[in-house]
Order: structure tokens, then sequence, then C-alpha cells
């Protein structure tokens, strides 16, 4: 069989034009976070307002045209909901911001499956996490405790089962519960690190490179060696 003017198949069409567009979503990705990390630094506002919105779709973009699972995809949109929602200053969307970042995590714990997480790894996060909790407790707002302990749970959870993709992803997790342990610390009113927002920023558009680097090709690594035990849907 053969496809349109020059009897080119139609499947080896489609993997060229995906073959493009891999490395130019790629680069969009890089370019939007430069722009919006050198417009932190550099206090323009504008610039960080235009490319914050458009970072995870693009993200999704590139994972969708790689063959991301579609729970990937539902994680980077769902934190697309998160990066909106958090640029309104009011307490309602930071909720609303985080609930969104809630089911994104969700999501992400879907696709890692039922694959065996590292014990250790485990014990570490709970110690981290414990101890940052009876830190900040005190500090926080009386109504946004119970919130943010749910969602750092699930955060925690997230990132210690991110390890069973490989250390892309694993690296992402961490950075990302750092990112939001960030965040944390401006809810809890400590003394913020200079460029602060910076940071937070930093560690947030690694992080879901570093997952999505992750889930595109480990996914199918767990599988073909068994260890993986779950449905794999692409888009």
């Amino acid at each position: 069989m053969t496809g349109r003017a020059g009897g080119a198949p139609a499947g080896g069409t489609r993997a060229a034009r995906t073959a493009r567009a891999a490395p130019l979503l790629l680069a969009g990705y890089l370019v939007l976070s430069a722009a919006d990390l050198g417009g932190l630094l550099a206090g323009a506002d504008t610039a960080h307002l235009l490319a914050k919105p458009l970072l995870m779709p693009v993200l999704a973009a590139y994972a969708a045209v790689r063959g991301g699972p579609r729970w990937l995809i539902a994680a980077l949109l769902f934190g697309w909901g998160g990066d909106v929602a958090l640029m309104v200053d009011h307490d309602t969307a930071f909720l609303l911001g985080m609930g969104s970042f809630a089911v994104g995590h969700l999501c992400y714990l879907r696709l890692f499956g039922r694959a065996r997480a590292s014990r250790t790894a485990g014990c570490v996060y709970a110690a981290l996490l414990t101890a940052v909790l009876v830190a900040m407790w005190g500090d926080l707002p009386a109504g946004m405790r119970l919130p943010m302990t749910g969602y750092s749970l699930l955060l925690a959870t997230m990132a210690w089962r991110s390890g069973v993709l490989g250390r892309y992803a694993a690296a992402g997790g961490a950075l990302f519960l750092l990112s939001d342990s960030l965040i944390a610390t401006g809810v809890a009113d400590w003394p913020q690190p200079p460029a602060h927002d910076f940071l937070v920023m930093l560690t947030y558009v690694a992080a879901q490179l570093l997952l999505t680097t992750g889930a595109v090709g480990g996914v199918r690594g767990l599988m073909a060696t068994g260890a993986y035990r779950g449905k794999v849907e692409t888009v």
C-alpha cells in the first residue's frame, strides 16, 4: 500500500512528521522556560505571564508526538491548570491550583502502575515530609494546614513512586517536591532565599521535563522486563 503523491507509505510520512515535530516542541519548551525564568530574574512580569501558561501544553504536545502514555499527558495538562490558577493571587485560586496539581499527581501515580518502588527511598521521603510538616505546622494559616498536609502526602508519594521509571523520573519527582516545598515556605511566611520565584519555577520546569523524559521510555522499559503491571494507552 502506498500513500499519496510519490508513493510514500502513509506510516512513514507520519513517522517523519513526528521526527521533525518532537525536537521543535522540545526546543519550544526550553525557549519558553528560559523566557519565563529570565523574566523572573529581570522582574519582567509580562514575560512570565506570557510564557508560563504555554509551558505545559507545549510539553504535553512533545510527550504526545513521542508516543507518551495518556496518563502522562493528563498529568501535564492538570499541571497546566495548576499553573494558570496560581497566577492569580488569591486563596481560592491557590486551593484550586493545588487541587489541579493533586489530580495531576494522581495521574502520575496511575502511570507508574504497581511496579515495586525502593523502600529505602520511601523511608527517606516519609522522614523528610514529617520533618517539614512538623517544622511548618505552627506557621501555616489554620485554614491551609489540612489541605496542604493532604497535598504534601500525595506529592511525596508521587515523588517516591516516580523512581520506578528510572533515574530521570526519580530526579523529576524529587525536584517537584522541592519546588512545592519552596512554595510552602512562602505560605508559612518563612524568610525566603534570593530569587525565590525563580528557584520555584526552575525546579518545576526541570521536574516536569524529567518526569516526561522518564515516562516516555520508562514504562515501555518496565513492560519489556515484565516489571510493569498496568495498561499503557497512548494518544
